[in-house]
């Protein structure tokens, strides 16, 4: 929570202000709202998630206001394990799973409750709805989310008072609601585990959110490739602010920090300074996703000639790095192991490199020793969905070592980066650095390539800067 400022203009409340704040006000309450769309998705994962843990209670909160500078603080996110399980993304909240006799739960919601007008509480302060904004009552919560809500102000004491019922809690997202209950840390961590697990598989209206995330990202790639000539008049921040706006005006933000990396810049995996020139001759690294209104996010890399064509030698490079994708996307299938993927588009850079000869061969050699990462750097991708590194809490035998399934959402991101200082490799080749990144969608038969719409190899990518790039 911020800190409050001690040296306020105003040190005292007369009577007579405060009894002229609390009256005068209509009635507010909304008794047309409707159940989210999304509320019975949520009560199946919340059955699924009482499926793993019967006999216990399980505390999932929200999260809490973070300070950025004194009394102003970062836009709230709500942990999204809470998010998936409710729908919800109130600050200061929690869903409760109570066990039942039978081995399942009720769940309820504990909420901030609207600031009533009987005291000062809703007009002073920056907390207080009249500078934050107006929140649901509980009654509305209700409606909403399709659960029995309660006021978040008892919610320590309450859990405190419930000592005799095991109980598990996500830490590190809501300290007074962690301090209020006695858990064992290997126990909480295994509630983790699991909300992250029930996340690999996306549900219908997950992978609707999805598409929605990547449509509005293909239209933030269009937008800012269309403004590339005011990168060129200013930096790569241009380019960032307006994918930027792209994303508030259709969501809810950005996903994650933009890579809006020009130049050498590109060498560095996750550049998000984006202060730098975008001169023209030189590759554009452009990493960004759109979140949506409910949290669901994109993920998506195109590397660009900034001048429209790709030199000799960028294009050398990009179109390894292309046929490294196209090799891990046809591993993408429903039944093959997860790291299929990352193998077949690691051994063909891998070959690639033996090939140029800036590592020692046979390929296959070089990739069994991993001599390929000293240009890869990272892995080939990852899961995707309300976090941009979804499920990064499951185990290893349920995500890395498991299989992929119908409903799995997944990047596959190859890429080659030639550090400007790298005396291993060409002077005409330091500097530069290519990743190509789509999200697929795992289906019954294949895949979809839900970012198929940008371009992806030389040719489409020097066509589509000729026809849209400013």
């Amino acid at each position: 929570m911020a800190k409050g400022r001690k040296n306020g203009l105003y040190t005292e409340i007369s009577q007579e202000l405060s009894a002229l704040m609390r009256t005068g006000w209509a009635d507010t309450e909304r008794h047309d709202l409707v159940p989210d769309e999304q509320a019975p998705y949520a009560a199946r994962r919340r059955a699924a998630l009482s499926a793993r843990f019967p006999g216990e209670r399980l505390v999932i909160p929200s999260g809490n206001l973070k300070a950025r500078s004194n009394d102003d603080t970062y836009p709230f996110r709500p942990y999204s394990g809470y998010v998936h399980m409710t729908g919800d993304q109130a600050r200061d909240g929690a869903l409760v799973l109570e066990p039942r006799p039978d081995g399942g739960h009720d769940a309820y919601c504990y909420q901030l409750p609207r600031d009533g007008r009987d005291t000062d509480e809703f007009w002073l302060g920056y907390t207080a709805e009249l500078w934050m904004g107006r929140r649901r009552s509980l009654a509305e919560s209700e409606r909403v989310l399709g659960l029995p809500c309660r006021d978040v102000r008892t919610a320590a004491a309450d859990l405190a008072a419930g000592t005799t019922v095991p109980t598990r809690v996500v830490r590190g997202v809501d300290p007074a609601l962690e301090a209020a209950v006695r858990t064992d840390e290997e126990r909480d961590a295994e509630l983790e585990e699991a909300l992250s697990e029930l996340r690999l598989v996306k549900d219908a209206w997950e992978i609707g959110e999805m598409r929605k995330a990547v449509a509005s990202t293909v239209r933030g790639f269009t937008d800012a490739i269309a403004e590339l000539s005011r990168a060129v008049d200013t930096s790569e921040r241009w380019i960032e602010g307006t994918f930027f706006r792209r994303a508030r005006l259709e969501g809810n933000s950005v996903g994650y920090g933009s890579i809006c990396a020009a130049g050498e810049h590109a060498t560095i995996m996750h550049w998000t300074d984006n202060d730098g020139p975008v001169r023209p001759g030189e590759l554009l690294l452009f990493d960004a996703g759109v979140e949506t209104t409910t949290l669901y996010t994109a993920d998506v890399t195109r590397t660009l000639p900034i001048s429209g064509t790709f030199t000799d030698v960028q294009r050398t490079i990009y179109d390894a790095v292309y046929e490294a994708q196209e090799a891990g996307m046809a591993a993408v299938k429903p039944g093959a192991a997860y790291r299929d993927f990352h193998e077949a588009a690691q051994r063909s850079l891998a070959e690639k490199l033996v090939e140029w000869g800036f590592v020692e061969g046979p390929a296959e050699r070089a990739y069994e020793l991993g001599l390929q990462r000293r240009f890869t750097m990272a892995g080939t991708g990852h899961m995707l969905g309300l976090d941009v590194h979804d499920c990064a809490q499951a185990r290893n035998e349920e995500y890395v070592d498991g299989v992929l399934a119908p409903g799995m959402v997944l990047t596959v991101e190859p890429g080659l980066y030639f550090q400007p200082d790298d005396l291993t490799v060409p002077e005409e080749w330091r500097g530069i650095g290519v990743r190509i990144e789509d999200d697929l969608l795992v289906t019954e038969d294949g895949h979809e390539n839900l970012s198929s719409p940008l371009p992806r190899s030389s040719a489409e990518v020097e066509e589509w800067m000729a026809r849209v790039a400013g």
